[in-house]
């Protein structure tokens, strides 16, 4: 997210390093222009710039849609970053909060918004952060800073505006989705925090400059959040749009030899075995096309030494505890899927389980109040898949050498994750 040029290589440093004040914020970026409202809509339309917080939805589009609504609008700006295994979002509150301040004021004005909020996770080490940035800030706009629950599902879109209008932080039925009736009833605009932070220097610099790098169909640069073989430590990276996974991870320090597969979009998303997710590109289209997404651009090496059924089975209970247990298929689905699978991990393991694990895999999906069941069933099914003959030794009873490997894919605690 360079101000000055198009980035056009892989970069770790991310660019931001002046620190999160205004006044070194103002040394790189300069101040933020005044443009009127169809001249940035038409910017950001023209920039061809994709929703980064995992839909991969047109942003321009997503941000006319509630221009046209009636009366005064809402926008919220989503910093939570539930996905335990991404880094991103922090990092960029931490390091350039002007940027996405910027951003979200940019995109108030578009869309006639008279009241914006930035919400993110209570106890995340932004939000001191993010005190002081308001506090030196004067914008015509007041932003309310929303503490949202550490739990997985209290970031999704329809939990935000059900946390601002009555306190809880659980997703509701759609629709009307909160582009048509959100908080206070009014259109909401509700955008990751990258996506703005990109909404910013779009308003400075225009849509040919975000075009100059990246894919022709999906232009711009992505934040990704990479771990994996041989230090298992997690690195933040700017990358290109169409970078490959492989180029991506070798770029933080991940041995992509040392692993067995790679995890694509967070707990939501895809596996794929590793010599398959070398060449995949990270745009939206070339993952659908694998039978993958993007999601919020997470990256997660599997080293060979893990027990990929362990595994499995405690991120499924990770997202089994984490539903807001307001449907059948997180009440009941989920926790009978995690159920399933730790017994196929640690032991207990019978001929019944197979069928039944099958039955839940399939009836979940599309059921539930929010995606949280039907991106747990995706993570779950494509372990299935590409652990087959781990899965197939585990049925058999034989031992598994990994078994007792040390956990890889991070989980929070159960009190860091209320």
């Amino acid at each position: 997210m360079s101000a000055t040029a198009a980035p056009t290589t892989v970069r770790v440093s991310v660019g931001f390093d002046d620190g999160p004040s205004l006044a070194a914020h103002l040394r790189r970026h300069g101040g933020l222009p005044v443009v009127p409202a169809e001249q940035l809509l038409d910017a950001v339309d023209a920039s061809g710039l994709l929703g980064r917080g995992g839909a991969g939805f047109p942003t321009g589009r997503k941000m006319r849609t509630v221009a046209a609504g009636k009366g005064a609008t809402v926008v919220v700006a989503n910093g939570c970053e539930g996905e335990p295994a991404s880094g991103k979002d922090t990092l960029l509150l931490t390091r350039s909060p002007h940027l996405v301040l910027d951003g979200l004021q940019a995109a108030a004005s578009a869309v006639g918004a008279k009241s914006a909020y930035l919400a993110v996770h209570a106890g995340s080490r932004a939000v001191p952060v993010l005190r002081a940035a308001l506090a030196e800030r004067r914008d015509r706009i007041g932003v309310e800073l929303v503490l949202v629950p550490g739990r997985y599902v209290a970031s999704e879109e329809t939990a935000l505006v059900n946390l601002i209008n009555t306190g809880t932080a659980l997703p509701t039925f759609t629709p009307p989705r909160p582009f048509e009736r959100g908080v206070r009833r009014r259109p909401t605009l509700i955008s990751n925090v990258e996506s703005l932070a990109q909404v910013a220097l779009i308003a400075r610099h225009g849509p040919s400059w975000f075009r100059t790098v990246g894919d022709a169909d999906e232009p711009g640069t992505l934040l990704v959040t990479a771990s994996g073989p041989p230090d298992i430590r997690r690195a933040v990276i700017e990358v290109p749009t169409g970078t490959t996974v492989g180029t991506t991870l070798a770029a933080t320090g991940v041995d992509l030899a040392q692993c067995q597969a790679v995890l694509v979009g967070g707990y939501f998303g895809t596996w794929f075995d590793a010599a398959a997710a070398d060449e995949l590109p990270l745009t939206h289209r070339g993952l659908r096309a694998a039978g993958g997404a993007l999601g919020a651009g997470i990256l997660v090496g599997l080293p060979r030494t893990a027990c990929a059924v362990a595994e499995t089975a405690r991120v499924a209970t990770f997202l089994a505890e984490q539903s807001a247990g307001q449907c059948g298929p997180c009440l009941n689905g989920l926790p009978a899927i995690a159920d399933a699978l730790t017994r196929l991990a640690h032991g207990g393991w019978h001929r019944e389980l197979g069928p039944a694990l099958d039955r839940w895999l399939t009836v979940v999906p599309g059921r539930g109040a929010c995606r949280h069941p039907d991106g747990a069933v995706r993570f779950v099914s494509t372990a299935l898949q590409v652990f087959a003959a781990d899965v197939a030794a585990h049925r058999s009873g034989r031992p598994c050498p990994a078994h007792r490997s040390a956990p890889v894919l991070p989980v929070p605690t159960p009190r860091s994750a209320r």
